[in-house]
């Protein structure tokens, strides 16, 4: 115990035993919660800068708790924000459109339509199809996030979109 006492979170080599212990653990903490879209390993690389920035007043046992919390609080506060941003943006009149009242409404049957018709894929197509569509990975990087060969990652691409195709006609 009396060596934790002169131990200092502020030294270099307990700093990075910490970094090396931790680091991982708490992406993959934070990836697993909020998934890729806020990017984990930047809220790990801030957390371990707010510990270093408050490294006189962490005690080395309670490191990993300032951390996790950190990370998370970090995290939250980014959902915050884009639930903010997307809010403001559905609520700016576009002013920009000269479209008839009729086109505006066919487009907010069909976005309907296509959210319903992807809420109804299953559960593997859906997370393919986004990633592949909405957030633009490619089919290798599908499957190595979802741990699964690209061979079935195009299988749940293709069978999303059949189905779509099914549940839209003017698809």
């Amino acid at each position: 115990m009396s060596k934790q006492l002169h131990e200092h979170i502020c030294e270099e080599r307990l700093f990075s035993s910490l970094f090396e212990k931790h680091s991982k653990n708490l992406h993959d903490f934070l990836y697993y919660k909020f998934g890729s879209y806020l990017n984990p390993k930047d809220k790990v690389q801030e957390a371990f800068i707010k510990l270093w920035e408050n490294c006189a007043n962490v005690t080395p046992d309670k490191a990993k708790s300032f951390l996790f919390t950190t990370a998370n609080n970090l995290m939250l506060n980014e959902y915050a924000h884009h639930k903010v941003v997307l809010r403001h943006q559905q609520s700016t009149p576009k002013s920009y459109t000269n479209e008839s009242p009729e086109f505006i409404m066919q487009e907010k049957e069909y976005q309907k339509k296509l959210e319903t018709a992807i809420a109804n894929l299953s559960e593997a197509q859906r997370v393919a199809f986004l990633l592949n569509r909405v957030e633009g990975k490619r089919f290798k990087e599908i499957a190595e996030l979802l741990d699964i060969s690209t061979k079935a990652v195009e299988k749940r691409i293709y069978g999303a979109l059949k189905k779509l195709r099914e549940d839209i006609d003017e698809l």
